[in-house]
C-alpha cells in the first residue's frame, strides 16, 4: 500500500516509539495526524522536541485512548492507524492491573471499533515480545505460545487476539506488529539501558540494577519505527502477526558492561532487590525469530548494539535531554 495519500493516524504519538514513528512518517513527508494524551500542560510529549517545521506540518488531536468517542473522532478522515498508545511499565502492573486493562485491552477495542466504523485501510496494532514469556524454544517465531508472565503481558495478550477476532470476524484490516526490546534516544527510564546511562552520566560510580543474567533481542528505535513502515506498506501482511526482531540476543548483564566500557570502566554493579521482577515473572530468554518479516519487506536492522548504544548515549549527554531524567530515582 502506497501511504504517500493517506491521512495516517498514530496514537501514543507522544511517546518513546511513537514520537520516532512520527517523525519518521515525517520526513517522508506523509499526512500525519498524532493522537496524544490529553493533559492540562498542552504537552505533546516527546513530540515537543521535534523541530518547529515538523511540528508544524504535524494535525495533533489530544484525548484519551480509554475513551471511544475521542478514539472515534480523532480516526475521522483516517486511512491508516499505527495503534502504539499503551500503558507498558511491568513494575508498575503488578499493583495497578486494573489501569493496563483500561489502557491496553478497552483502548485497543476502542481503536479497532473506530476503524471498523470509519472503514480505515488498514491498522497496525502493537504488541509486545513480552507476550511469549520466557522462550520455550529459540529464535521465536510468531507460532510460539503465549504466556501471561505479568499483568502487562497478559493485557497485551488479550489486546492481540481482539484484534486478530476483528480481522476474522469483520474483515478488518489488521496487522499485528510485535517489537522486541526497542531502545534508543526518549526512552523511559524505567528500562534498563536510559538507567545505567542517566546514572553514569550523573557520576554515579554504583549503579543500582535488579537481574543480569536474563537475555534480549535489542532493537534500536529507528529501525523498529521503519520495521512498523515497512509492515504498512506490504499487502502481504494482513492478517498476520509479526516479529520485529534482529535474531541476536545479549544478556542484560552484557548490555551494562558495554555502557560500563563506554562511558566509565571504574564503576560498579549493586543489586537492588526492589528492581528485580518476581521469579515466575521474570522473563529469562526473548530472541526473536525475524523471518516472517524480512520475507514479506524489505525491512533489515541497520544498526547492531554497539552502534544504537553509542548514538543512545550522544543523545543523553546533550544537556537539556538529560535533564529530564531523574537519575536518583527509581522509576518503576
Amino acid at each position: 500500500m502506497d501511504l504517500r495519500n493517506k491521512k495516517i493516524l498514530v496514537t501514543g504519538a507522544d511517546g518513546f516509539i511513537g514520537s520516532h514513528l512520527v517523525e519518521a512518517l515525517l520526513e517522508r513527508g506523509y499526512d500525519v495526524r498524532a493522537f496524544v494524551y490529553y493533559n492540562s500542560f498542552n504537552s505533546w510529549g516527546w513530540l515537543d522536541t521535534l523541530s518547529a517545521e515538523k511540528l508544524k506540518s504535524l494535525d495533533v488531536f489530544a484525548g484519551d485512548i480509554r475513551d471511544p468517542n475521542g478514539v472515534s473522532e480523532a480516526m475521522n478522515g483516517c486511512n491508516v492507524v499505527f495503534h502504539l498508545a499503551a500503558l507498558i511499565a511491568i513494575p508498575f502492573s503488578y499493583h495497578s492491573p486494573d489501569s493496563y486493562v483500561d489502557t491496553n485491552i478497552k483502548g485497543t477495542l476502542n481503536v479497532l471499533q473506530a476503524a471498523r466504523k470509519h472503514g480505515v485501510d488498514r491498522i497496525l496494532v502493537t504488541s509486545t515480545s513480552e507476550v511469549y514469556g520466557t522462550a520455550q524454544y529459540t529464535p521465536i517465531d510468531e507460532k510460539h505460545p503465549f504466556q501471561g508472565q505479568s499483568p502487562y503481558s497478559a493485557t497485551k495478550i488479550g489486546a492481540d487476539r481482539l484484534a486478530e477476532s476483528f480481522f476474522r470476524s469483520f474483515e478488518t484490516p489488521v496487522v499485528i506488529v510485535r517489537p522486541f526490546n526497542t531502545y534508543g534516544p526518549r526512552q523511559s527510564a524505567r528500562a534498563v539501558i536510559p538507567t545505567v546511562v542517566i546514572q553514569l552520566l550523573s557520576g554515579q560510580t554504583e549503579l543500582s540494577l535488579g537481574s543480569l543474567t536474563p537475555t534480549r533481542d535489542f532493537n534500536y528505535v529507528k529501525d523498529t519505527a521503519q520495521g512498523f513502515i515497512a509492515l504498512a506498506e506490504a499487502d502481504a501482511t494482513l492478517g498476520q502477526e509479526i516479529n520485529i526482531a534482529t535474531g541476536v540476543e545479549h544478556t542484560i548483564g552484557d548490555v551494562v558492561s558495554a555502557l560500563i566500557s563506554e562511558l566509565n570502566p571504574a564503576a560498579k554493579i549493586v543489586t537492588d532487590k526492589k528492581r528485580l521482577r518476581p521469579d515466575a515473572s521474570e522473563v529469562f530468554r526473548l530472541i526473536g525469530d525475524n523471518t516472517k518479516i524480512t520475507t514479506l519487506t524489505p525491512w533489515q536492522p541497520s544498526h547492531d548494539l554497539l552502534m544504537g548504544l553509542r548514538d543512545t548515549i550522544e543523545w543523553f549527554k546533550q544537556p537539556d535531554n538529560l535533564a529530564r531524567y531523574k537519575a536518583w530515582l527509581y522509576n518503576v
